[in-house]
C-alpha cells in the first residue's frame, strides 16, 4: 500500500444534523460525500455494519472522491455481533462480493468491531482472524462463494489488482486487554484499535501490526462530546510519532452527536498540515 503521513477523517457522513452547519444550507445530500472528501483525507463506511451494501454504491462513492482518497469499511455486525465470529465463512463470502472491492485503490483497512459481551476466546479469534482475506485477489475468490443474498446481478467478485489488504480489530470487553489476545493480533497482522470512548470501554494502544487504527468516540461524552484544543494537541503529538516510526495511521471521530466529528477531524488535520 502507498506510503502516507496520516489520514483523518469521520465515521460516516448522513447526518441530518450536520446539514446547515457542516454541510451549507441548500447543498444537496447527493453532494455531502463530495463536500466532505474535500475536507478530510478519509472516511470510514459504517452503513456496510448494518446491511450489505451494493456495487452500485461502491463504486458511487469512489466516483464522488478525490484520486487519492481512501475508505475503511466497516464489516458487517451479522459477523462479529449475531454470529459472534463463528461459522462465519459464508457471511464473509456475502460481505465481500457486496461491492468492497469496486472501491479499487480507494480501499483502506476493513474494521471489525466486536460487542462488549464478547469475551476473549483465544480459538475462535485465531480462526476468525485466519478466515479473514490478506489481499484483493484473495477477497474476490472468497466473493464467488457467496450464497443468494448476494444475487448475482448485484455481486462484485473480482479485483482490479492483486494488492494487500488490512484488517483492524476493536474491541470492547475487558477480557481482551490481555497479552494474549494482543499476540493472536500480531500473528495475524491485524491492528488492535486505539478507541477513545469516555472511559466507557478500554482504550488499547498496542502496536500488532505495521498501521495504527485509532476511533475517537468522545473523551468525555460518549459520541458527544468535542475535543478541547489540548486533546487535539495531543492526539497530533500522538500521530506525528507513530508517523515517525514509519507507520501508517488511519482518525476517524466517531463524536457524530452533536456534529462535532468533522470539525474535529479538520481540526487535527489543520495541526499535522502544521
Amino acid at each position: 500500500m502507498t506510503r502516507v503521513v496520516v489520514r483523518v477523517g469521520i465515521a460516516g457522513w448522513r447526518y441530518p444534523g450536520w446539514r446547515g452547519d457542516f454541510y451549507p444550507v441548500g447543498l444537496p445530500q447527493r453532494r455531502e460525500l463530495e463536500h466532505a472528501s474535500r475536507r478530510l483525507t478519509s472516511i470510514e463506511v459504517n452503513g456496510s455494519f448494518y446491511s450489505l451494501q451494493r456495487p452500485t454504491s461502491y463504486a458511487a462513492w469512489r466516483a464522488e472522491t478525490p484520486d487519492d482518497f481512501v475508505f475503511s469499511v466497516k464489516g458487517p455486525r451479522y459477523v462479529t455481533h449475531l454470529k459472534r465470529l463463528v461459522d462465519v465463512d459464508t457471511a464473509l463470502a456475502n460481505f465481500f462480493a457486496s461491492g468492497v472491492l469496486g472501491l479499487g485503490p480507494k480501499l483502506g483497512p476493513v474494521l471489525w468491531q466486536l460487542p462488549e459481551t464478547l469475551r476473549f476466546d483465544a480459538a475462535v479469534l485465531d480462526a476468525f482472524l485466519a478466515a479473514l482475506p490478506r489481499t484483493t485477489g484473495e477477497a474476490a475468490a472468497l466473493a464467488s462463494r457467496h450464497d443468494d443474498k448476494v444475487k448475482e446481478g448485484r455481486s462484485l467478485t473480482v479485483t482490479e489488482r492483486d494488492v494487500p489488504l488490512r484488517h483492524a480489530l476493536e474491541f470492547r470487553s475487558t477480557t481482551f486487554a490481555d497479552e494474549a489476545a494482543y499476540e493472536v493480533l500480531r500473528r495475524h497482522r491485524v491492528a488492535c484499535v486505539l478507541a477513545d470512548t469516555a472511559g466507557r470501554w478500554p482504550a488499547v494502544e498496542q502496536l500488532t501490526t505495521d498501521f495504527v487504527y485509532v476511533r475517537l468516540h468522545g473523551d468525555r461524552e460518549l459520541y458527544a462530546s468535542g475535543y478541547t484544543d489540548p486533546a487535539l494537541d495531543a492526539w497530533a503529538a500522538r500521530c506525528r510519532g507513530w508517523d515517525a516510526d514509519g507507520l501508517d495511521v488511519f482518525v476517524y471521530f466517531d463524536n457524530d452527536a452533536k456534529g462535532r466529528a468533522p470539525h474535529d477531524a479538520m481540526a487535527l488535520i489543520a495541526r499535522l498540515a502544521g
